[in-house]
C-alpha cells in the first residue's frame, strides 16, 4: 500500500511563489490626485468643496480620523457626491474596514458609473477579500474606462489584477489562456516587472512548458539573486521535474540568505525525503515547531515520520489533522496504513471503509480495505475491494495473492488456482514465504 507522493503534499503549501493580490498595496488609487501605488487618481476638472478638499488634505497626511469626520459631515448633506464617496471608501480601506469600504465604493460607482478609480479599487478590494467572481467585472470595467492622470500605469494595474484572478485553478473550469491574455494587455501599456516574469513562469509551468518556466525564473534570479519568490518557484519546478540534487544545492544556498523561510525549508525537506536522507525528519520537525497550526506541514511531517518507521508518532499527527478534517479520504488512508503497521487491523478496516465511502476513486483506500479485510477474515469484502481497486490501477503480485487466498478461503477452487498462478508469475522470487505457500496450495488444489 503506497502512500500519497510526498511532493503532492508540498504543493498544498499556501506560501506561493508570485505576487498575490493580498500582497498588493491597498487601496490602488489616492484621493485628490495624491500619489498612490502605482499612479494617481483621475479627478473631474471642477474643484471639490472646501470640506472635501480639507478631508483630502487630511488623507494626504494619513490622518484618517479627521478625514472620516469631515467626509461623514459632508456626505450627510451630499449623499451622492461621487468624489466624496470614493474618498470615504479610500479611508475605510486604509483603516482595514473592508465592509464599509466596499459600500462606499459601490455608492461612488452608482453616483458615477464611469469612475475608473472606484471600479479599480472595488475590484482589488473584492479580490483581496477572496471574492474573485465579484472582483472580475469591476476590474474588467476599469480596463474600459479613462484612468485620467494615472494613465496606462493604473490601467495596467487592472489587467495585472485580472491576470491573478484568472490564474488556472486545480479542478477549475476557467480558460487557461485568460491569465496570459490579461498579462499581455498589461505589458502592452507598461514595462515588464519582476512580478510579471514570475507570473509568466507560473503560467508556463501550469501549461507544462517547463523549459520556458525555468528560463523565466532564472531571468529573475539573474537580475535579483536574492528574490525569494523566484528561488521558491525554481525550486518547485526542479522538484516537479525530479531534479533533486540540483534543487538541494540551490535550496541550501537560498536558506543561508533566508534562514527559516517556511517555503524553502519545506522544499528542502521534500528533496531530502525524496533522496531518502535522514536529515528530512528533524528539518520538518523544526518547521512544524515553528508553524504548529499549518496543516500542510503537519501532513508532511506525519508522512516522513511514518516513512522513518514511527507509526505511532505519525498517527498522533494524523489524529490532529483528522479532528479538523474527519472526511478527508487521504488522511483516513494514511491513518489506516499506520494502524496496519501497528497490527490494529480492525481499526484499520474501519478507517479504509470510511475512506472508500468518501472517495470511491481512492485506489489506496480500496487496496488498504482489501488488506485489512483479509487480516480480519472477511474474504467477501476483500474480493469486493480488489474488484473496485482493479478498475482504477493495475494489479500486482500483492493483489494477486489477496485474490488467491480469498478465493481459497471461500472454497472457489478454480479461481484460487488461477490467481495463485498469476501471483507466482508476478512474484518472481520476491515473496519467498508466500510463493512457497502458493506452490503448496496449488499441489493440494490440483489433486
Amino acid at each position: 500500500m503506497s502512500r500519497a507522493p510526498f511532493l503532492v503534499l508540498l504543493l498544498a503549501l499556501q506560501f506561493g511563489s508570485g505576487l498575490s493580490l493580498a500582497q498588493q498595496p491597498s487601496p490602488a488609487v489616492a484621493p485628490g490626485g495624491t500619489p498612490a501605488d502605482p499612479g494617481t487618481q483621475n479627478r473631474p476638472v471642477q474643484n471639490p468643496s472646501a470640506q472635501v478638499a480639507a478631508a483630502e488634505a487630511a488623507i494626504a497626511q494619513s490622518d484618517w480620523k479627521t478625514a472620516q469626520s469631515k467626509l461623514d459631515a459632508w456626505l450627510a448633506a451630499n449623499p451622492t457626491d461621487a468624489r466624496a464617496l470614493f474618498d470615504a471608501g479610500y479611508v475605510a480601506d486604509a483603516e482595514n474596514q473592508p465592509g464599509d469600504a466596499e459600500e462606499f465604493y459601490r455608492r461612488a460607482i452608482a453616483a458615477d458609473p464611469n469612475s475608473f478609480d472606484a471600479h479599480l479599487s472595488l475590484g482589488l478590494l473584492l479580490a483581496r477579500e477572496g471574492k474573485p467572481d465579484q472582483a472580475r467585472p469591476e476590474l474588467q470595467a476599469a480596463t474600459t474606462l479613462d484612468p485620467g492622470a494615472g494613465g496606462p500605469t493604473l490601467k495596467a494595474r487592472a489587467w495585472r489584477a485580472l491576470a491573478q484572478i484568472d490564474l488556472p485553478k486545480p479542478g477549475g473550469d476557467n480558460d487557461p489562456s485568460a491569465a496570459s491574455n490579461d498579462l499581455i494587455e498589461a505589458l502592452k501599456i507598461s514595462p515588464e516587472t519582476e512580478a510579471d516574469t514570475l507570473l509568466a513562469a507560473n503560467l508556463a509551468e501550469d501549461a507544462g512548458q517547463y523549459d520556458a518556466a525555468e528560463d523565466a525564473y532564472r531571468r529573475v534570479l539573474a537580475k535579483d539573486p536574492k528574490s525569494e519568490p523566484a528561488t521558491a518557484g525554481l525550486a518547485h519546478l526542479l522538484l516537479a521535474r525530479r531534479k533533486f540534487p540540483e534543487a538541494e544545492t540551490m535550496l541550501r544556498a537560498a536558506l543561508t540568505q533566508f534562514p527559516g523561510d517556511p517555503t524553502l525549508t519545506a522544499q528542502l525537506a521534500t528533496v531530502l525525503a525524496a533522496e531518502n536522507k535522514a536529515e528530512a525528519l528533524p528539518l520538518l520537525q523544526q518547521l512544524h515547531d515553528a508553524h504548529p497550526g499549518d496543516p500542510a506541514i503537519t501532513r508532511m511531517l506525519a508522512e516522513v515520520t511514518a516513512d522513518a518507521g514511527d507509526y505511532a508518532g505519525s498517527d498522533k499527527l494524523y489524529a490532529v489533522l483528522l479532528a479538523a478534517h474527519p472526511d478527508d479520504a487521504e488522511l483516513l488512508v494514511a491513518h489506516g496504513q499506520n494502524l496496519v503497521h501497528q497490527q490494529q487491523n480492525a481499526e484499520a478496516y474501519d478507517a479504509f471503509d470510511q475512506a472508500t465511502q468518501i472517495d470511491p476513486a481512492s485506489a489506496d483506500g480500496w487496496g488498504g480495505l482489501a488488506f485489512a479485510a483479509e487480516r480480519t477474515n472477511r474474504p467477501e469484502v476483500t474480493l469486493h475491494a480488489l474488484t473496485m481497486r482493479s478498475r482504477l490501477v493495475p494489479e500486482n503480485a500483492s493483489t494477486y495473492w489477496l485474490w488467491a487466498i480469498s478465493y481459497d478461503k471461500l472454497r472457489q477452487k478454480q479461481q484460487a488456482i488461477a490467481y495463485y498462478k498469476r501471483f507466482l508469475a508476478a512474484a518472481q522470487g520476491k515473496f519467498p514465504n508466500e510463493e512457497w505457500q502458493a506452490h503448496q496450495r496449488l499441489d493440494l488444489l490440483s489433486k
